[in-house]
């Protein structure tokens, strides 16, 4: 009988849950896991309609997002599991299937280790799992080297799947618009993969209202050739900036503000979007203060617009349509939008701004200046790249997408954190050294068996994947760095030969799956809806 309100519930408790749990938890990662190291394997998924096409992939988030079980608690696991490599992925751009497999193992270790200490306190031992995985990032920190150009292209390659091609492209693509560019991946009309770069400039401001979004699918507003007005001023009414607005307009172009606006003309602006089909998107200025002052002149002289200040007494109702700067392009997002500069007819006076940054970087001695001082110097310098990705089917298309997008977003947080030596080497060294058996309690004692044996997971796996036994390819006393490198099947410094991780890939999947292992670990009981499973 059905009651209105009433929601039924299986509850599941203690050993019997997490072994549940566990099980989901296997499930997972003997799916996810085969992909992993240059010896990975493919995996097969077919789409949820059953009857359209099917993908093929090596790609560990792709693979773990496809999958949801039957059983209910099993099924929390996976959720759970998909959660720590979705993280991962949004945090770091790649390590998917690392932090797959580490939770795996953790847990794993952990459940071994309270059979042989049944008596322990359980809830010491994983708070002092979460104490020690920060000691053991600070010891990848240490180890950690800086990016050089000539690195660019093992770390995408290896991010890539181990796809040459798209390292060469990404490499290319980074060396052209510098350290601080912006690089962003989007689909190409043909079957070939290319890239563009150009001058441009990030705002980390996005759009006012949803409403000025154009392209659904990435929830972006996107402007071609657009006019650029600039101000800090507010724009409480329609009428101060009519007289950009109607050439604007009547001619069908584009207009990006970048300016406070009260919510009466974000409104009407808006509305007028949505139902006259407008090619115009409001932005908030970036930062607060004499940043902010010091921001908007720097987007100003890039897109070589006048810049209204409320702060110089500047009064909006002399703006006149010559006062707009140009882009050849703009992409707003919800959180930050890309200025893509058109050919410059100011670069002596950006030059000349630059040169004064730089003096003004050399006198400063507090850090946080320096640090605002060099983030305007890469945003007046720094260009702005975009990989198009082809394929000769829709199919083809998505999965080398997917893996370019991971690549790029692996160099950028490779050029942000450096390097690690690869293949899952710099996990097993700190796991032998002695900060994993500095413990002097059984808590500490217990925690660091786990972690130390757990860290050496994603390098057994790799060589699995090959074909080869951990025990006989790594032994005691190889120096550090030094490893085995499964493609070419050569021992050498990792780092020299290509084979490399970016630190914040490792640092972010080690974090995210001893979140979840804790959780998981920690867990004693579960509530699930009730299911009922007919079959016809």
């Amino acid at each position: 009988m059905n009651q209105t309100g009433y929601s039924p519930k299986e509850l599941n408790f203690g050993k019997e849950g997490r072994d549940k749990l566990i099980r989901g938890i296997n499930k997972i990662s003997t799916a996810v896991k085969s992909t992993l190291g240059p010896s990975g394997n493919t995996v097969l998924i077919e789409s949820p309609q059953h009857t359209r096409s099917l993908t093929v992939t090596k790609d560990g988030v792709t693979v773990a997002k496809s999958i949801d079980l039957m059983d209910p608690v099993e099924n929390l696991a996976v959720r759970m599991m998909k959660e720590a490599a979705d993280r991962t992925a949004t945090t770091a751009g790649d390590g998917t299937t690392t932090a797959i497999v580490l939770t795996e193992a953790i847990v794993k270790c952990a459940m071994e280790m309270f059979e042989k200490h049944p008596k322990h306190n359980k809830t010491e031992v994983l708070r002092e799992i979460v104490n020690i995985t920060n000691e053991v990032v600070r010891e990848l920190k240490k180890k950690s080297k800086p990016v050089t150009k000539s690195k660019l292209k093992s770390v995408a390659t290896i991010s890539a799947n181990n796809d040459p091609v798209i390292g060469d492209i990404i490499a290319k693509i980074y060396n052209e618009v510098g350290k601080n560019g912006i690089v962003t991946v989007e689909k190409a009309q043909g079957t070939e993969t290319y890239y563009e770069s150009t001058d441009g400039i990030k705002v980390d401001r996005g759009y006012s209202n949803p409403l000025f979004i154009n392209n659904q699918k990435k929830d972006e507003c996107i402007l071609d050739n657009p006019y650029i007005l600039v101000c800090d001023a507010e724009i409480n009414n329609i009428l101060n900036i009519e007289e950009i607005l109607k050439p604007i307009i009547s001619d069908n172009k584009s207009l990006l503000i970048i300016s406070p606006c009260a919510n009466n003309v974000l409104n009407t602006l808006a509305a007028n979007v949505m139902k006259r089909n407008l090619k115009i998107c409001v932005i908030q200025p970036p930062n607060f203060g004499y940043k902010q002052h010091e921001l908007m002149q720097d987007i100003a002289l890039s897109v070589g617009a006048t810049y209204f200040s409320e702060k110089t007494g500047d009064d909006l109702s002399v703006i006149n349509f010559s006062d707009l700067g140009r882009a050849a392009k703009v992409i707003v997002g919800r959180d930050s939008s890309i200025i893509l500069s058109s050919e410059r007819e100011n670069t002596e006076e950006i030059n000349q701004r630059v040169e004064e940054l730089w003096g003004a970087h050399k006198l400063s001695n507090n850090k946080t200046e320096r640090e605002f001082i060099m983030s305007r110097i890469a945003s007046l310098t720094g260009g702005v790249g975009v990989i198009y990705v082809g394929g000769n089917t829709d199919l083809e298309q998505k999965e080398l997408y997917d893996r370019v997008d991971d690549a790029v977003c692996a160099v950028r947080s490779a050029l942000t954190e450096g390097i690690l030596p690869g293949s899952g080497l710099a996990l097993h060294e700190v796991a032998n050294n002695g900060v994993m058996t500095k413990g002097k309690t059984l808590s500490q004692k217990i925690a660091s068996a786990i972690l130390s044996k757990a860290m050496t997971a994603p390098l057994n796996q790799i060589l699995y994947n090959a074909g080869l036994n951990p025990c006989k390819i790594y032994n005691t006393g190889m120096e550090d760095g030094y490893g085995y490198d499964v493609k070419s099947e050569k021992y050498g410094n990792l780092i020299k030969m290509g084979v490399i991780d970016p630190m914040k890939v490792t640092k972010s999947a080690l974090q995210n799956a001893v979140s979840v292992a804790v959780t998981i670990l920690s867990t004693d009981a579960i509530v699930t809806m009730a299911r009922s499973y007919e079959t016809e």
